[in-house]
């Protein structure tokens, strides 16, 4: 990439990196996705930055190991099935990330015969921002490149004094400008993996640990006692509640599925026929009208079990409803009944599985009472 005009005096960029890696040598957070230098594997790299994107790393750490368990390689995620990915990715959230993953993967092996080794190339794949094209450059290849995220913002945006909202477009740039003088020089993937830190451990929000900070003396808005105001906090939507009714229909001991469109919340996930219940509505005859308008035609009866979720902008309720109908619709399609022992393999969202672990025996599949009888 075309790196900007310097934005930091020579000596000062040499301090901060300097103090960075001697505090990554000192003992950095040990995770299963880090190598020592030059042994990265970048394939695990990449699988790595992905899950992470939005999402905490102790969250993270059980889905990585099992994900490269069922796909260790490169070439087991490209010939996986959709559904195969979206059932290992069941509980991350954001799911066009693992539909994104497998597209790459098989444009990665179509087109580079592995992961390519530039910015540039990895740019051009599917689900590659600039954020995960620098991280996977730098500390898979060792190559001079950039990665801000929100933790790296948030130490940038205090050691240059940067106003202004991160997510601005000139802020935005600024720190970008600064992470790419901070790269230049050797071992840029240990470089950005200690900025990633400093902003995960150290350089928190609401309450920065200056004590603690190996680059305090470098830290321009410490100097001017504005670490606490920098950068400005983020203004959040309140999420916004979504009720969902559902149907849980049981023929010949399997129970009925629906896959969700490909976009949208959980795009592309099998769940139990549902509809969205608008405030003031009632959720049996909305989810009856609705399903039936998909053509299935559900009586719905009782409430059977019900859960709650709270997403990053929604706060989701699922109610499951019994019902029955007189003839399904043929099978294939957007529509499948799923014995017991098939739902573990299905991509399902955790709020989906959740409301299935809830129903009472009566509305489970008759196969599933059996098996908990025999446990």
């Amino acid at each position: 990439m075309v790196l900007p005009m310097p934005v930091l005096p020579s000596a000062r960029r040499s301090a901060l990196r300097r103090r960075l890696l001697a505090w990554w040598d000192a003992g950095h957070r040990e995770l299963p996705w880090r190598f020592p230098t030059g042994e990265a594997d970048p394939y695990r790299v990449w699988i790595s930055e992905v899950m992470l994107q939005q999402t905490q790393v102790a969250a993270v750490v059980p889905y990585y190991l099992r994900f490269l368990e069922r796909f260790p390689t490169l070439e087991a995620l490209a010939e996986a099935s959709e559904d195969e990915v979206l059932a290992r990715w069941s509980g991350l959230g954001y799911y066009a990330r693992g539909r994104r993953l497998r597209a790459a993967a098989r444009e990665m092996l179509a087109r580079h015969g592995g992961v390519p080794r530039s910015r540039e190339a990895l740019a051009a794949l599917p689900g590659f921002g600039p954020y995960t094209a620098g991280a996977v450059a730098s500390i898979a290849f060792g190559l001079e490149e950039p990665c801000v995220d929100g933790n790296v913002a948030r130490v940038l945006a205090r050691l240059g004094c940067v106003e202004g909202a991160p997510e601005a477009p000139a802020t935005r740039a600024r720190l970008w400008a600064l992470a790419a003088e901070l790269v230049r020089g050797p071992r840029p993937g240990e470089l950005n993996q200690a900025l990633m830190d400093l902003g995960a451990t150290v350089c928190g929000k609401a309450a920065p640990r200056c004590a603690r900070c190996p680059v305090a003396p470098c830290c321009a808005a410490r100097a001017r006692g504005r670490e606490r105001e920098l950068p400005p906090a983020r203004a959040r939507r309140a999420p916004r509640r979504l009720e969902v009714a559902c149907a849980v229909v049981v023929q010949g001991g399997r129970l009925l599925l629906e896959r969700r469109p490909p976009g949208g919340l959980f795009g592309g996930l099998w769940e139990l026929p549902g509809a969205e219940v608008a405030p003031g509505a009632t959720a049996p005859a909305a989810l009856a009208e609705a399903l039936a308008l998909r053509g299935l035609r559900v009586r719905v009866g009782k409430e059977l079990a019900r859960v709650e979720r709270v997403l990053t902008h929604r706060r989701l309720a699922l109610t499951a409803f019994r019902g029955s109908v007189a003839r399904l619709p043929p099978p294939g399609g957007q529509l499948r009944l799923a014995a017991p022992e098939e739902l573990p393999a299905l991509a399902l969202s955790a709020a989906t599985r959740a409301l299935v672990e809830a129903l009472p025996a009566s509305g489970r599949p008759a196969a599933r009472r059996r098996i908990r009888e025999e446990e």
